[in-house]
């Protein structure tokens, strides 16, 4: 069920029968067609268990289940969106920047601790986001939120990337990731806040980093 991209910030889903769409709630800004809207309290395809695991990471992003005919559009709060079109991989990304995915996707939650160890752990703390992470699998595609737009960088063995932890919004493919002190270097570049650290991916894959360091 691929996306249409209307502008950097809205985006269109066909509905077919027997085919279902997943969305925050809020996020429907219009539609055509007959098509119905339904609160999901299972948290999509990776049921009570995954929706288990959002909540004790303080993640329970409220879903829909989009159902019928039709066509959808989609934004949330004027944020750039990004379509990741997936065909079998895994996408890594944090509950509250999905913006709609497809219902056909495999989804799940990841405890970063399982990666990153105890930095893995120490990341949910500098990022304010939890230590768990949503992910999607199988084939199709998924919209992502973030502020000031989207650039891919891709990931291989030879050359990993270093991502400022707020600027991080999205991975995929086989990547692993870890925490990494950087102390003066934000007051080297006259930025100082207090965060003295980057996230590192390595492997095979590609990181989404937004243009702003702003929260959702």
């Amino acid at each position: 069920m691929p996306f249409t991209v209307l502008n950097s910030r809205m985006v269109e889903a066909r509905i077919e029968p027997g085919q279902r769409l997943f969305s925050q709630r809020g996020a429907m800004l219009a539609y055509r067609g007959e098509v119905s809207f339904t609160p999901n309290i299972q948290g999509g395809q990776g049921g009570v268990g995954s929706m288990i695991g959002r909540r004790i990471a303080g993640e329970a992003t409220p879903l829909m289940t989009v159902e019928g005919t039709g066509t959808v559009m989609f934004g949330h709060g004027g944020h750039h969106v990004q379509v990741v079109d997936l065909t079998g991989e895994t996408l890594y990304v944090e509950a509250d920047r999905l913006l709609a995915f497809d219902g056909a996707l495999q989804q799940g939650t990841m405890f970063m601790g399982a990666q990153g160890g105890v930095m893995g752990m120490v990341r949910g703390q500098v990022t304010g986001q939890g230590l768990f992470t949503t992910t999607l699998k199988g084939v199709g595609s998924a919209a992502v939120m973030a502020h000031g737009g989207v650039i891919e960088l891709p990931i291989t063995p030879q050359r990993p990337v270093h991502v400022d932890p707020q600027a991080y919004v999205a991975h995929r493919g086989d990547v692993r990731n870890k925490l990494s002190t950087a102390l003066g270097w934000r007051d080297m570049v006259g930025r100082g806040s207090g965060e003295a650290f980057q996230l590192e991916l390595s492997g095979q894959g590609t990181v989404y980093v937004q243009a702003s360091e702003e929260k959702l």
